[in-house]
């Protein structure tokens, strides 16, 4: 079945540098997709001007949505309360550093009018494109990926990285989403996988950020993730009959 209408969700803290390359990126995008499209940008308790220059860009642009995360801050919390203002019938999750290419979500619009309930990007599988990826996390990033792929006996081999789309029936029945940082990104697509949503897995292109400061941080995320899996994988095998009766209602 094809989706009438598009939220791109963009989580942002402190990123009043990025924000205009962003718009300029996204907005070519948008005109060729046809159908009700919003941009929808919250901004994660800043400290800086970038929920001023969101709210600029709100007055500016009749698709973009600015709200600042009225949850405590953190990615996982910002995006979900993103997705709480949601209205439309799919959510593509893009980060704010521009590190994604925006030309993809022509390629995520498609295979969910294609009738997928979700569509993964992959970094790394044979037509992907991965540019100036830091050493140290991409060693941790391979470790981490593969041992998730392992125990869920999946194929998927990008479960961390967020440049997701999902039909909006499909994070409904992700909740409760416990996640309050960038492990988020794991328990919404496993959670969807072993809930057994029809998904496509497909090449994307990431080239790392030119300005600001990721926040990503593999100490402070190391623990969060474990404490992720663990948890979804408990669920996949001990509450496997109530998963499926939550999908058929």
């Amino acid at each position: 079945m094809m989706i009438n209408s598009l939220n791109i969700i963009v989580p942002l803290k402190n990123e009043e540098k990025i924000i205009e390359n962003l718009i300029e990126k996204l907005n070519p995008i948008l005109n060729k997709i046809d159908k009700k499209t919003t941009v929808t940008l919250i901004d994660d308790h800043s400290t800086d001007d970038t929920l001023k220059i969101l709210k600029e860009k709100e007055q500016k642009f009749n698709f973009i949505k600015a709200y600042k995360n009225e949850n405590e801050s953190g990615f996982g919390n910002a995006l979900k309360f993103g997705i709480q203002k949601n209205q439309d019938d799919a959510v593509i999750i893009y980060m704010g550093d521009c590190s994604d290419a925006p030309e993809d979500i022509i390629e995520y619009v498609k295979f969910l009018d294609e009738g997928y309930d979700c569509v993964f990007g992959s970094r790394f599988i044979k037509n992907s494109n991965l540019n100036d990826y830091p050493i140290v996390k991409l060693i941790f990033n391979r470790l981490a990926n593969n041992f998730i792929r392992i125990l869920f006996l999946i194929k998927y081999n990008d479960i961390t990285n967020a440049f997701k789309a999902y039909r909006k029936e499909v994070i409904k029945n992700c909740y409760p989403i416990i996640s309050q940082h960038f492990n988020i990104n794991a328990e919404l697509s496993l959670k969807s996988i072993i809930r057994g949503y029809k998904y496509k897995i497909i090449p994307i292109s990431w080239s790392n950020r030119k300005k600001g400061i990721s926040k990503f941080h593999i100490k402070e995320m190391s623990n969060r993730y474990f404490f992720t899996i663990l948890y979804i994988f408990l669920e996949k095998i001990l509450l496997r009959k109530d998963i499926n009766k939550d999908k058929d209602n």
